[in-house]
């Protein structure tokens, strides 16, 4: 079974993250950083102003419904640091970004152990990170819309990772 990582770097909606905590719980992640401004659940030793760690952790649980309790996750304001430290650890660092040199989803092949990073939900990940990733993974696009909601796009690609194609299409 992949060891599969997702990374939420500055993902500016608390609905996002609770859906994407819960997608990452569904889909068998083993861990779940927040990083940069990404807002997160109420958490152990807390440094946020009460209020308004409570109301926060409060909307992403409307679209969590408790995955935030059950599933790995830690904040981290760096991402830097974090992917220099899985990397050390065997993992390969993928964003899920479209770039030029990017690589359909269907035509990736994920190894044992992978981290997705997902970014701003208009503007994408930003390019001083991008530049710090082992490649970048793209999903096709067959309508009028350049993009999918972080999300979708983020369960697209954990859920080909957790369950790639075994057969020759």
């Amino acid at each position: 079974m992949r060891d599969l990582i997702l990374i939420a770097h500055n993902v500016r909606s608390s609905h996002n993250v609770g859906s994407l905590l819960r997608t990452a719980d569904g889909l068998g992640v083993q861990h779940v950083y927040l990083t940069g401004y990404t807002p997160y659940p109420l958490a152990p030793k807390d440094s946020r102003l009460p209020h308004l760690a409570q109301k926060i952790s409060r909307q992403i649980h409307k679209t969590a419904l408790g995955a935030e309790d059950s599933l790995s996750w830690q904040h981290q304001d760096e991402i830097e640091p974090l992917l220099k430290e899985l990397r050390a650890q065997g993992y390969l660092i993928g964003a899920l970004e479209q770039t030029e040199g990017s690589i359909s989803l269907p035509d990736f092949k994920p190894p044992a152990k992978l981290v997705i990073i997902v970014g701003r939900e208009v503007e994408g990940i930003e390019a001083d990170i991008l530049k710090l990733v082992d490649l970048c993974l793209e999903l096709p696009m067959l309508g009028s819309k350049e993009s999918f909601n972080v999300v979708q796009a983020a369960a697209m690609a954990l859920y080909h990772c957790r369950y790639p194609l075994t057969t020759n299409q």
